[in-house]
């Protein structure tokens, strides 16, 4: 009984494990791991996806984990926000290398993005926010790529902001 459970989240940080870029490299625009095909902005979210055992997440934010890279749900207000980490392991991030996120964001207008530890520190964004214009991730609005570089441990917020619609996730990195 204990192999039902315990088998299909191995499976998963396995394939996680070993999908992630490479330290610096960059996915292509558009490029994501899933299988399906491209779907519009009121696409219904993945069904296959299962929380990440405790402590992946920091100050309430859950990883998840399916056939791909981790997932990130933000909390939004106006909005809804949605986070694809190209990491080689699910949270913690590693400190001074480079991090494609893919974020899906709905709401209106222009995307700003951020990230901030609580003392202050800012996150380096590399590049982006880069509007992808197709994309077979399965998740509402909008979709976006950004690098960033965090370049101390601790629990980051990344906070996001449309002319309508605005949300944050927390990242913890190591």
């Amino acid at each position: 009984m204990r192999w039902i459970v315990v088998a299909p989240l191995l499976l998963g940080v396995v394939a996680v494990a070993g999908c992630g870029a490479a330290a610096g490299e960059r996915p292509a625009a558009g490029t994501v791991p899933s299988k399906a095909p491209a779907t519009n902005a009121t696409s219904a979210p993945s069904p296959s996806l299962s929380p990440v055992a405790t402590g992946a997440g920091c100050n309430g934010t859950s990883v998840l984990l399916g056939d791909g890279f981790p997932e990130v749900q933000g909390t939004a207000e106006d909005a809804e926000l949605w986070g694809l980490l190209f990491a080689k392991a699910p949270p913690p991030l590693p400190r001074g290398e480079e991090i494609k996120i893919v974020w899906r964001m709905t709401g209106e207008g222009p995307l700003q993005v951020r990230g901030v530890l609580p003392d202050g520190t800012r996150a380096t964004l590399i590049w982006g926010p880069e509007a992808h214009g197709g994309s077979s991730w399965k998740r509402p609005g909008e979709e976006w790529g950004t690098g960033f570089v965090f370049p101390k441990r601790g629990c980051w917020k990344i906070e996001l902001t449309r002319t309508r619609g605005s949300g944050h996730v927390w990242l913890p990195v190591r």
